[in-house]
């Protein structure tokens, strides 16, 4: 009797040789969107002022087939305050990046982070009469 290989089976080898299912391989594409270190880097600095400000308490992470989402919670019961988007799919057309407030509205979209996050800095403005 030969094996797969083609050489002689002699009994010895006890392991059987299963093909791993083609609907069961993952690529690249199928696997979850997440934030790299960088990202997280400058998503939890933002995050670390925050709550030192009294204003967020809670966060989660949610790693989704699609998209990456980030969410920040003044109370952990409640609903998200912020979400921070990464969207891959949209980088070419608004840009990867999204922050979307607790009932829907897309604050502030675009390609760079930092530039994205910059929706949470608070400076004061001359406001002329």
């Amino acid at each position: 009797m030969t094996d797969r290989a083609g050489g002689a089976d002699d009994g010895d080898d006890p392991a059987i040789l299963i093909p791993f299912p083609e609907s069961r391989r993952v690529g690249r594409s199928e696997m979850p969107v997440s934030f790299d270190r960088r990202e997280l880097d400058v998503i939890l600095r933002l995050y670390g002022r925050m709550v030192a400000a009294n204003e967020w308490r809670d966060y989660a992470m949610d790693q989704l087939r699609d998209r990456a989402v980030f969410s920040v919670f003044r109370r952990t019961h409640d609903v998200p305050l912020y979400q921070i988007v990464k969207n891959p799919s949209l980088a070419r057309k608004q840009g990867a990046y999204s922050v979307v407030a607790a009932n829907g509205t897309v604050l502030k979209r675009g390609p760079d982070l930092t530039r994205v996050l910059a929706v949470f800095d608070k400076t004061l403005k001359l406001v002329k009469g």
